[in-house]
């Protein structure tokens, strides 16, 4: 058999049924307690958004200390890594729902229910990729080289993106979600409250609604493809990169309402992903190249944790300075623009 080729044992997990139960039990209810949240539209104050973002920090805290007690250090600290890498790629994913939402020019009393869609819908496809990968390591440690690839591919263009300064812009008319949806049904102009579907002169029609929640369904498609490698560069259970998705996509709905103001202002933060998903691509092809000849060095997952803070805190500090350099530079300027002077009479020009 060749070299790359070798088999990998059967994935390792903590995930006891009884585990996993519990697990999508309360996610369950969390979900419906959100559902029941936004049944009635209304544009979310910040006192209340910061008090859910709170709520949902705090669980994924206590949901580590609780892997801590019951399975061990090594168990516990990937979860934390695998769940700051989670949280940092759903913030920039966040961004892309922030311009969906303003390109289909969504109210902001519906805003919150669209990013449930979001939610939800990624929820989904993650759990569908973390399964479809799971399927793939059990064939052979092939797979991490793999997924390296795609992650090295995707931190290369990310980056590239990032030092050109290229704006990331939302093109409906270009969507082929969106061609084909209008092209099956007819779409109103207005918003309908939440509604998906209506009715139009006793016809069914979509509501501007459907085609916004679609969008949001095909970016989590895409941010999904680059996610689930990412987190099984971190750890190879199933059941933890599960629940470190999991924990980081419930948050988003409340986490939005206190940061769309401050997401414009991390412009370096593209810069630190791709430095991120470099870096653990780079993981993930010297773990596959360790099971292939073994004095090649792995990455341990705290030095991982320790790369991955450093890196978030270096692109928000960059962020910070840079924004503040630019407002200094633009107040300078606003006090050395040419002022017109009116001079009395007798006055010396």
């Amino acid at each position: 058999m060749p070299d790359g080729m070798v088999m990998s044992a059967p994935l390792e997990s903590i995930g006891s049924p009884l585990l996993w139960t519990v697990t999508i039990a309360v996610l369950l209810v969390l979900l419906a307690v959100d559902f029941v949240i936004t049944r009635r539209p209304h544009d979310v104050p910040m006192r209340e958004a910061v008090g859910w973002t709170v709520f949902y920090l705090a669980l994924p805290m206590a949901f580590g200390l609780f892997v801590w007690a019951s399975y061990g250090g090594t168990a516990s600290v990937e979860f934390f890594t695998g769940y700051v890498v989670e949280k940092s790629l759903s913030v920039d994913n966040l961004f892309v729902f922030m311009l969906l939402l303003a390109a289909f020019a969504v109210p902001p009393v519906l805003a919150q229910r669209v990013l449930l869609y979001g939610i939800v819908g990624a929820l989904v496809l993650r759990a569908i990729f973390i399964a479809a990968g799971a399927a793939v390591i059990s064939t052979g440690t092939w797979a991490f080289l793999l997924f390296g690839a795609v992650l090295l591919a995707t931190a290369i263009k990310v980056i590239r993106d990032a030092v050109r300064g290229t704006e990331r812009q939302v093109d409906i008319d270009g969507m082929r979600t969106v061609r084909l949806l209008r092209r099956l049904m007819p779409v109103t102009r207005d918003y309908h409250g939440a509604k998906l579907v209506t009715r139009i002169d006793g016809r069914r029609a979509l509501t501007p609604m459907a085609l916004v929640v679609a969008a949001v369904f095909m970016t989590d498609v895409v941010f999904a493809v680059d996610s689930v490698p990412a987190v099984y560069g971190v750890t190879e259970d199933p059941y933890l990169v599960f629940a470190t998705n999991a924990f980081a996509l419930l948050g988003l709905r409340a986490l939005y309402f206190v940061l769309r103001n401050a997401l414009a202002a991390l412009r370096h933060l593209n810069h630190g992903l791709g430095i991120i998903l470099a870096f653990i691509g780079v993981k993930l092809i010297l773990h596959w190249a360790h099971g292939v000849w073994t004095w090649v060095p792995e990455i341990p997952t705290l030095l991982s944790l320790g790369v991955i803070i450093a890196t978030l805190a270096v692109v928000t500090a960059t962020s910070t300075r840079a924004n503040r350099r630019e407002a200094r530079a633009t107040a300078a300027a606003g006090r050395t623009s040419p002022v017109a002077v009116t001079r009395g009479p007798g006055t010396t020009p």
